[in-house]
């Protein structure tokens, strides 16, 4: 069973349609690319999927459930990180996580949550620091433990590599192969044409609430995507 599925979605604003006839598929494990510029539709796409817009038509399935008729069982399957990740900047790594584990109805042992962290790549001398001073990295690096710890079945991430620098956009790839090692589909909405390329097995191009290309990201080089990209834009 698919852990993301979305039919013929559709979405207008005042008369304009944000999201076009959308359909999409992400099985267990799987990372999807959504590449386009801003304005085509993608964090529309992941407000749908999280339950906080409700589409003019389609349907959405988080995990088997019907997203649209029961937002919050579907929500109850999602980690969700935004660009950035806000936690309570008095509180350390251990203490964040403890914390949103508890919201999401799991309470976690400060060995559980070392473990979750480093699971999701933050070394150890950061785990009892207090959030105010981490970097974006640091912070998406709590999100993912925090989304180990809820047992997402599916991790949406809206534009994860703005910001980053080199280093650590290739840690946040290593984040994200871990989560589809363990079975977590990743949905990644960004416009960043290149880094995303290493870690998403497929790659879908949203151009004015359209899907107007999918491609198997490993069948496809860097500037023959790049091409693509431009040419599906323009037309």
């Amino acid at each position: 069973m698919p852990v993301l599925r979305l039919e013929s979605v559709s979405l207008a604003f005042n008369g304009h349609r944000a999201v076009d006839g959308l359909s999409l598929r992400l099985e267990p494990g799987e990372v999807y690319a959504l590449l386009g510029p801003n304005g085509a539709g993608k964090t529309t796409t992941l407000n749908m999927i999280l339950g906080f817009l409700k589409p003019d038509g389609g349907s959405i399935h988080v995990d088997g459930i019907d997203a649209v008729a029961d937002p919050l069982a579907a929500r109850a399957r999602i980690a969700y990180l935004p660009e950035t990740v806000m936690l309570h900047p008095a509180l350390t790594a251990i203490e964040n996580l403890g914390y949103f584990a508890l919201l999401a109805g799991r309470k976690i042992d400060a060995a559980t949550a070392r473990n979750l962290l480093a699971d999701a790549g933050l070394q150890d001398e950061a785990h009892d620091r207090r959030a105010q001073g981490f970097s974006k990295g640091m912070r998406q690096k709590v999100g993912v433990a925090i989304a180990l710890a809820k047992e997402a079945r599916l991790l949406l991430l809206d534009e994860p590599t703005s910001g980053l620098d080199a280093s650590a956009a290739n840690d946040l790839g290593q984040v994200i192969r871990g989560a589809s090692d363990r079975g977590i589909a990743v949905l990644m909405a960004t416009h960043d044409l290149f880094r995303v390329k290493d870690v998403a097995r497929r790659l879908g191009i949203l151009h004015a609430g359209r899907l107007v290309d999918e491609r198997d990201a490993a069948a496809i080089g860097p500037v023959e995507l790049e091409r693509l990209y431009l040419e599906r834009l323009a037309a």
